[in-house]
């Protein structure tokens, strides 16, 4: 069926919603504009609108006039608004300092000698320049009144240890932290450390046992998360973050985010189980996990990740163009909202087929209970 067609029938069936069937919320990742035109971005807006979409949280750098001119395509759209854009991994430019970025227990430097992939350029949270650097980022971009909220990613320390289905992709064994991958230990970091417990962690045979130095930097995110929110709430906007799951099976112990201490207006957990070679059913546990983490302080917004080629899934090495399957997404949406969630978020709109729209149309217009 042709996306065409395929929008026409899903629209006529919403068209035959009772009146008083419940929708759950529905937001989704995406980004651009690229060389789009806006009426382009707006056919593109109103066929998402149409779909179910209830706001967008958008990646357009960090120059404010393009959040302003998208913003307004989608208000048009009647969608929400909200930014989406990394915090810690940053690239180099004249108003960062080269000595703000992360160092590894080798003492190696993000910005020369990064882990994993070349954008791991990580800052250090220990830097009030660059708590200076991202606040005035976002505020900035809070300011423009077609932005309803700024939406954090990367807000972490580098991946410690890589989801399991990642490990074959980059070759790596990661059953203990290892130290190409063990950040932070600049001199902020160390001293800091030393003047808070007396302990000097570069003499500790194996950092990585040393819990009161893994609290240290939760501690360090939580404080400059925190810090921004503050910023951005004086500007009269919403502030959340994409995090990862848990926060204790996974993001504490992979990332360094305590992110149920953060004081922020939502959270939304990247519950990706093909990462984590977990069935959709586990999108359910460890939503669970993180609403009962909030206790209610705020809602959670449940990540889901597209497979953009279900034909191809079984023979495609890559994790990350896997995914959930049209037949999974209705079993990973019930599990999300049957265990606390508020909504659902979508990564992304442009990865979903018509079999996925038709799947997820099933699945978001239903009456769910929480356990």
């Amino acid at each position: 069926m042709s996306r065409y067609w395929g929008l026409l029938l899903l629209l006529f069936l919403l068209g035959c919603q009772n009146s008083t069937t419940e929708k759950i919320p529905v937001f989704a990742w995406t980004g651009g504009p690229g060389d789009a035109s806006d009426e382009a971005i707006l056919s593109k807006f109103k066929t998402w609108k149409a779909y179910g979409i209830d706001g967008l949280l958008y990646n357009g750098g960090h120059d404010p006039a393009t959040y302003a001119r998208i913003g307004k395509i989608a208000k048009s759209a009647d969608l929400a608004f909200h930014t989406w854009i990394p915090t810690m991994v940053q690239a180099k430019t004249d108003a960062i300092q080269a000595e703000w970025y992360g160092i590894n227990r080798k003492g190696e430097r993000a910005l020369e000698k990064p882990a994993y992939v070349d954008y791991y350029t990580f800052l250090c949270p220990n830097h009030e320049g660059v708590y200076q650097y991202l606040s005035e980022l976002y505020t900035s971009i809070a300011a423009v009144p077609e932005v309803d909220g700024v939406h954090l990613d990367y807000i972490r320390f580098p991946d410690v240890i890589l989801a399991r289905g990642l490990w074959d992709k980059y070759g790596l064994v990661m059953d203990k932290e290892y130290p190409d991958y063990d950040y932070c230990y600049g001199k902020e970091c160390v001293d800091g450390f030393k003047a808070k417990t007396g302990i000097d962690i570069l003499a500790e045979e194996d950092p990585s046992q040393v819990e009161a130095w893994k609290q240290y930097r939760y501690d360090l995110i939580t404080s400059l998360v925190n810090r921004i929110a503050a910023d951005v709430h004086a500007k009269g906007k919403e502030i959340h973050a994409a995090v990862f799951p848990g926060p204790h099976s996974v993001a504490r112990r992979i990332v360094r985010q305590e992110w149920d201490k953060w004081e922020l207006d939502a959270f939304y957990p990247m519950n990706y189980n093909d990462f984590y070679l977990e069935k959709p059913e586990w999108v359910g546990t460890v939503t669970k996990e993180g609403v009962d983490a909030l206790a209610g302080k705020a809602p959670l917004y449940s990540g889901l990740f597209i497979c953009p080629k279900p034909e191809a899934k079984t023979e495609e090495n890559d994790p990350e163009n896997h995914g959930l399957l049209p037949s999974e997404l209705g079993t990973a949406i019930s599990a999300s909202m049957e265990n606390g969630a508020k909504g659902i978020c979508l990564f992304t709109p442009d990865r979903m087929t018509d079999a996925h729209w038709e799947a997820f149309q099933k699945a978001i217009y239903q009456s769910y209970s929480a356990h």
